[in-house]
């Protein structure tokens, strides 16, 4: 099982020697995770709680944050909530949670927990009274049997987002398949959504789930010119699906996210042939996975290099940069 872990040296110095010139003084997290252990499910989440806070809430976020982007402020951004297997009151506990914490720390906005049985003017009222800024969906709440096929609107349903068109909400949309963007499917249900309901602004995380970037790169192209489509790019440890972003959709579109907690496991993601694998500290030995001694640094380290090479290739300013780390999610959530 990996394990949410503090920094080594290794880390710090990968960060001065690779980083350190390269990510801004001031950083806004389009993608990261609050919660508190109450909020978990009975089952599932055994990374979570072997951390040694009991609320993660965002000043133990900002103590790890340290460790990954030293000498950075992280400004502000969009806090999503952790335990997406969550129901009922866990489920509304959570939501309050991740208001409360929005609600008193300048610079942040939340979004709300939702499942396909929620009634829609359920979620409108719960938006209002907590003052969320969007939605985050989840394919484990479709009730299929096989939830890693589902389509869009089995977790994302039409009515929902209709209320994030009314309500000028963002949602954050963790697409499924096993081709990901590059499925007809998907590419149709965002499509429809973004035309349909052009006052919700539609994030598909992790660079349009391009953990195989050859996905990304294929079906990106088939959503070009959706002016309320965005990416986030938290825990993509590959350079490809970022720069297709960049590429077909603009460097405005990208938001620089870190998926904390996943940002503090160690390891990264390898695309192998149509699909892709993690490989964590716990994978393998590392000692003897190569002809010399092997170390895996944290994802969210993983995922700055990636980012640095793509706006590298790409060509990007300074500016262009302080975009994706700062300016882009800041014009999104009108911070």
């Amino acid at each position: 099982m990996p394990s949410v872990s503090h920094a080594t040296e290794t880390d710090l110095e990968l960060f001065r020697r690779e980083l350190d010139s390269f990510v801004p003084d001031v950083i806004y997290d389009a993608h990261m995770h609050l919660w508190a252990k109450t909020h978990l499910p009975p089952t599932g989440y055994d990374a979570f709680r072997e951390l040694e806070e009991d609320v993660i809430d965002l000043a133990a976020y900002r103590r790890r944050m340290a460790e990954l982007l030293p000498g950075r402020r992280v400004a502000g951004g969009l806090i999503l909530p952790g335990a997406v297997g969550a129901l009922g009151a866990q489920m509304a506990a959570q939501n309050a949670f991740t208001a409360a914490e929005a609600a008193v720390n300048p610079g942040w906005r939340g979004a709300m927990l939702v499942s396909p049985q929620m009634d829609p003017e359920y979620v409108r009222g719960e938006v209002r009274r907590l003052g969320l800024a969007g939605l985050k969906c989840y394919h484990v709440h479709s009730g299929l049997p096989i939830t890693w096929d589902a389509d869009i609107p089995a977790y994302l349903p039409e009515a929902q987002v209709r209320v994030a068109h009314e309500e000028h909400l963002c949602i954050t949309l963790h697409m499924v398949k096993a081709r990901a963007v590059a499925d007809p499917s998907n590419q149709h249900w965002i499509r429809h959504y973004c035309e349909t309901y052009p006052d919700m602004q539609l994030i598909l995380a992790h660079a349009a789930r391009g953990f195989n970037p050859y996905h990304t790169i294929e079906g990106l192209a088939a959503l070009r010119g959706l002016r309320n489509l965005w990416c986030d790019m938290a825990a993509v440890t590959d350079a490809g699906a970022c720069e297709a972003v960049i590429e077909i959709l603009g460097h405005d579109r990208l938001l620089y996210g870190t998926d904390f907690p996943v940002s503090h496991l160690r390891g990264r993601c390898v695309a192998i042939g149509d699909g892709f694998v993690w490989l964590y500290d716990d994978t393998l030995d590392w000692k003897t996975a190569s002809f010399q001694p092997l170390q895996p640094v944290f994802v969210g380290l993983e995922s700055l290099r990636v980012l640095k090479q793509a706006a590298w290739h790409q060509r990007l300013t300074d500016t262009q940069v302080e975009g994706i780390f700062c300016n882009n999610i800041r014009g999104l959530l009108a911070l």
